[in-house]
């Protein structure tokens, strides 16, 4: 089996993996990292939504071999530090209902307010537009958002 050496929360990790397995089961099985779920398995959901090099990528539909040298970033590394601004607004909102899709929703709202931290209603739905939350969080998810995006106006 090839090995791959990848890049994940700004450490370096050798696995031997088949070419056409899935990053998502490279992080879940292992690397142990499980905050990024399986959903549908095939990039719609948006529940194993993770950053390349800080853009989001679902991580069901990209194999190991298409990796390449990418950054990658999983929920674990987006606030390892200390919590990331979003995760704190998704606490003060209380965001959660099963949480399942929580990670990838969050990755997904990081990503917009890095590149437009000041985002319309409708630039929020857009950028979230590919998360699906089966309890219909939504409502708290945009106030989460613009929670998120009035403390790094600070």
């Amino acid at each position: 089996m090839p090995e791959y050496t990848i890049q994940v929360n700004g450490q370096a990790f050798q696995v031997s993996a088949d070419p056409d397995t899935p990053l998502l089961w490279i992080l879940r099985d292992n690397l142990q990292l499980t905050g990024t779920k399986y959903g549908c398995g095939k990039s719609l959901c948006g529940s194993c939504t993770i950053h390349i090099n800080g853009t989001p990528a679902r991580a069901c539909g990209l194999t190991v071999s298409a990796l390449g040298d990418g950054q990658v970033t999983t929920i674990e590394g987006l606030g390892a530090a200390e919590l990331h601004v979003v995760q704190k607004a998704w606490m003060a909102e209380d965001v959660p209902q099963c949480g399942f899709c929580q990670s990838g929703q969050i990755m997904s709202a990081a990503a917009l307010l890095e590149n437009n931290p000041d985002p319309s209603d409708a630039e929020i739905e857009n950028a979230m537009s590919g998360n699906i939350c089966r309890c219909g969080t939504y409502v708290r998810i945009r106030r989460a958002i613009r929670r998120a995006a009035n403390e790094l106006a600070k």
